[in-house]
């Protein structure tokens, strides 16, 4: 009686990681239908997240999670297309703790691959100097540090961090305050030298 219980157990336990295994690998195919194989994504609305530190994307995910960053809803870029809307604080909703370091261990071994987009060099020369006296503080080696634990700036797409610096100009998503009032002293000029410079990095 005792050996069929310890076999019915071990069984259990066998079965219970497949599944983790498998829902893990689930995860993982959910997320790419966004941000693309391995976290690079190929949409220029939708951030690349491969390379980031683990903590740069645990503290995302428990942000969306627990609604102090709001997220924007979009449709599936791969996948099953015909999926209704959804977004990042629906998804992360009801992850745990343990997923949610599952997945910052995962991205944060890939390597950050730059978006090859166009950028003027003008523009970027001057970005370049502005992102050196106002965003080094934070945001290291003209952005590529992910030391830094707070994401990728450099060859990260345009049109997602002007979208992003957008809804920090309009309050419309939280951030540390000394980064808060930093981006809203930048003009749009200086907004779009920075961007062409991060674009630069290729």
């Amino acid at each position: 009686m005792m050996k069929a219980r310890l076999i019915a157990l071990v069984s259990a336990v066998c079965i219970s990681s497949a599944v983790q295994a498998r829902s893990f690998e689930e995860t993982l195919a959910f997320c790419e239908d966004c941000h693309g194989e391995g976290g690079v994504s190929q949409e220029s609305d939708v951030p690349t997240m491969a390379g980031f530190s683990d903590i740069a994307i645990s503290d995302i995910l428990i942000a969306y999670r627990d609604g102090s960053r709001s997220a924007i809803s979009s449709k599936f870029r791969g996948g099953d297309t015909s999926r209704s809307e959804t977004n990042m604080n629906e998804i992360t909703k009801e992850m745990s703790d343990a997923e949610i370091e599952q997945l910052a261990e995962h991205y944060s071994s890939k390597t950050f691959v730059p978006s090859k987009q166009t950028f003027d060099p003008a523009l970027a020369a001057n970005g370049f100097k502005i992102h050196k006296v106002q965003c080094t503080k934070c945001h290291e080696d003209g952005g590529t540090s992910r030391d830094d634990d707070v994401g990728l700036l450099a060859g990260q797409w345009s049109p997602y961090l002007r979208t992003a610096l957008t809804n920090f100009r309009n309050d419309k998503r939280e951030t540390e305050p000394k980064m808060l009032k930093l981006v809203k002293k930048l003009d749009d000029s200086e907004i779009e030298s920075l961007l062409n410079y991060w674009a630069s990095q290729q």
